[in-house]
């Protein structure tokens, strides 16, 4: 099954050519799609250099909208029956892709998610930790699932299931409409388990408490 990867890209200058390289270099049929979300500091200006050379298809913004903005952005125009959203750092491992896409191929999932808590985790900050299990156990709570990991940034679903849905939410709280509506729907989710190296503000996490704040009231909102 052919899989569209989409790299939201934003302000990601030190780290962009290396996750495409490590894109490009896993061993499966896909596409990249990297979105890039009006960046400032070079990653613009990198990325055009790269479409020259790189089998890569690339969506340019005029301003910046957010992390959920860009994937739906890029979820336009995948073109492959599967779709995942690949961070623009060095977080998540793309080694992780033909473990997280088994299941689909098999027939056993709708939808494949990659759990860092049932994998291995380095270099998490524990206010991180504490709120990504916080907002995992109130998505449990109040969509009535079971799933380890809301927020993580490895979320393998079939195309046609995404490009039947509409989507409101343009920041990192898309991942809560995303699940709360996938729930909702009845569709089949596993997890798998990844690898996971986490990265401070100082590296350019962009992630805080107020992101907190919107995924629960999406949460509420699409309970």
């Amino acid at each position: 099954m052919k899989l569209s990867v989409i790299i939201p890209a934003f302000n990601e200058r030190h780290t962009i050519r290396e996750i495409i390289r490590r894109v490009i270099d896993v061993d499966i049929d896909k596409e990249i799609i990297v979105v890039d979300d009006c960046s400032t500091d070079g990653t613009r200006e990198m990325i055009r250099e790269m479409e020259k050379d790189l089998p890569i298809r690339v969506v340019y913004s005029e301003r910046n909208r957010g992390r959920g903005m860009a994937v739906r952005r890029g979820q336009r125009i995948a073109t492959g029956e599967l779709i995942i959203n690949q961070d623009a750092d060095l977080e998540y491992d793309p080694t992780d892709y033909p473990a997280l896409i088994a299941p689909l191929a098999e027939g056993r999932a709708d939808v494949v998610y990659g759990s860092r808590f049932k994998g291995k985790i380095e270099n998490m900050a524990y206010k991180n930790y504490l709120g990504n299990r916080f907002l995992t156990f109130l998505t449990n709570m109040m969509l009535g699932c079971r799933i380890s990991d809301l927020m993580t940034g490895y979320k393998v679903v079939r195309a046609d299931i995404l490009k039947g849905m509409e989507f409101d939410t343009d920041g990192f709280e898309f991942e809560a409409e995303l699940t709360a509506k996938l729930v909702k729907m009845g569709y089949r989710i596993i997890e798998v388990p990844i690898a996971f190296h986490g990265r401070g503000k100082a590296e350019g996490k962009k992630i805080g408490w107020r992101d907190a704040i919107k995924v629960m009231g999406t949460l509420r909102k699409y309970r």
